[in-house]
């Protein structure tokens, strides 16, 4: 019988509230949370943040999809990268797992200077879309497509070892690259590119025993009320207060596990 900690679940309310509340994905929340605050090993908090994450953003994918809000050729074009690159990275996992190598200090490394970048993209990226978007536009579409697949690369690789990539720093990319797309049809490929590469990359961590199936339900049971909370409440506050303070909570974050 699965014990589920009312702890983890008040997380996962916080976490949803937040992710509802300014659109953040919740792995650069949730998997630092777990790792500093709740002392889980690096690798058990990414697992079992992914398979959460899945779950969670296969219901948006679903209210996306009904509303005609995702480019699948977006998303095609990023799984393309995304998929190979996740089984690698998994593979590598694995091998060092075997080897009797700790990949925790890896994985907070890693974690950390994403954490960082994810801040940045947050802070900045308005200027990084306006200075950068007028550039891509210019590009053929064939150099576009290409580009997508490795931002899809590297979100499969960031993604597997972090649980965090997805969400700001992607969709940040896809403004870049797509600069007159509508930004929903863009949120909404975002978002389900991130169903088939966190779950991917979620089983692959459940078959190296790297996922907390009690913290998982746990997690699942807070942050689903929590993200409707979030959502709901959304339009009364402000984007421009809440982001900038999420952006330096993030940085710090990251440091700390720098250090």
């Amino acid at each position: 019988m699965l014990h589920v900690d009312p702890l983890y679940s008040l997380a996962g309310v916080l976490v949803g509230l937040l992710v509802g509340l300014t659109g953040v994905g919740g792995g650069s929340l949730m998997t630092p949370l777990l790792v500093l605050v709740f002392g889980f090993h690096p690798a058990t908090a990414v697992g079992t943040d992914l398979l959460y994450a899945s779950g969670t953003k296969a219901v948006g994918t679903v209210v996306h999809g009904w509303r005609g809000s995702v480019d699948w050729r977006v998303v095609r074009r990023l799984a393309t990268g995304s998929v190979p690159a996740t089984i690698t990275t998994l593979l590598f996992l694995n091998a060092a797992h075997r080897g009797a190598q700790d990949t925790g200090h890896l994985i907070s490394a890693i974690l950390g200077v994403t954490l960082i970048l994810t801040a940045i993209a947050l802070f900045f990226r308005t200027r990084i879309v306006r200075a950068a978007g007028q550039r891509f536009a210019r590009l053929d579409g064939r150099i576009i497509a290409g580009l997508t697949i490795v931002l899809g690369a590297v979100l499969g690789v960031l993604v597997s070892l972090t649980s965090v990539g997805a969400g700001a720093l992607g969709m940040t990319a896809l403004l870049v690259l797509y600069p007159g797309a509508p930004v929903a049809r863009l949120v909404g490929s975002d978002i389900a590119h991130a169903v088939p590469l966190t779950f991917i990359a979620g089983i692959g961590h459940w078959t190296m025993g790297s996922v907390d199936p009690g913290l998982l339900v746990a997690l699942l049971l807070g942050s689903i009320p929590g993200i409707v909370i979030g959502s709901l409440i959304a339009t009364r506050i402000s984007e421009r207060v809440l982001v900038p303070i999420l952006a330096t909570v993030l940085a710090i974050v990251g440091l700390r596990l720098l250090s």
